[in-house]
């Protein structure tokens, strides 16, 4: 008869073997190659079947957001897509930054987002941000005129869908 610690040990490698293999059965691997970067594995970033090409944040924004359009996201810490949009983001804002207003509406944790949906409210976005708060990685570029939604992108890292809106939206000003 084996010993109590034996079996003990036994059966936690046991265990754990099938631990392991349950999960190697079921796990799909999303490695990256280098001509398909992680960000295309996302179904929104490569066709983008997530942007919105229409809708409205609730009417107009206020006032101190008038005559540029504005970009907003919604941002938290812990978000990959956040993670993986922010070099685009960072682009935009220098090149842009004279030209749009940017908003980041972050909502990393209970106290963020809570100081997120005032700044919202005060801006105009209050129904926008109650909508919105869970998708996370999401970039939307509106006229703050009417509040209409000109584009809205998840977890899209390509600088072009943004230029191409953004210049649009300021050569029509």
């Amino acid at each position: 008869m084996r010993k109590p610690s034996t079996l003990w040990l036994s059966l936690c490698v046991s265990s754990l073997v099938v631990t392991v293999s349950m999960m190697a059965a079921t796990s799909m691997p999303i490695a990256a190659t280098p001509s398909q970067p992680i960000a295309q594995k996302n179904p929104c970033a490569a066709k983008n079947p997530c942007a919105a090409k229409s809708g409205n944040v609730g009417g107009p924004l206020a006032k101190q957001l008038q005559g540029k359009p504005v970009v907003i996201d919604i941002y938290a810490s812990w978000c990959t897509a956040c993670k993986n949009i922010a070099p685009t983001l960072s682009q935009l804002k220098q090149e842009y930054g004279g030209r749009a207003h940017f908003i980041v509406l972050d909502v990393t944790d209970k106290s963020k987002t809570k100081q997120a949906e005032a700044k919202a409210k005060q801006l105009g976005l209050g129904s926008f941000f109650a909508a919105n708060k869970a998708q996370t990685g999401m970039v939307a570029i509106v006229d703050p005129a009417t509040g209409k939604i000109l584009v809205q992108h998840r977890n899209n890292p390509n600088k072009a869908a943004y230029t191409s809106v953004l210049n649009a939206a300021i050569s029509s000003k």
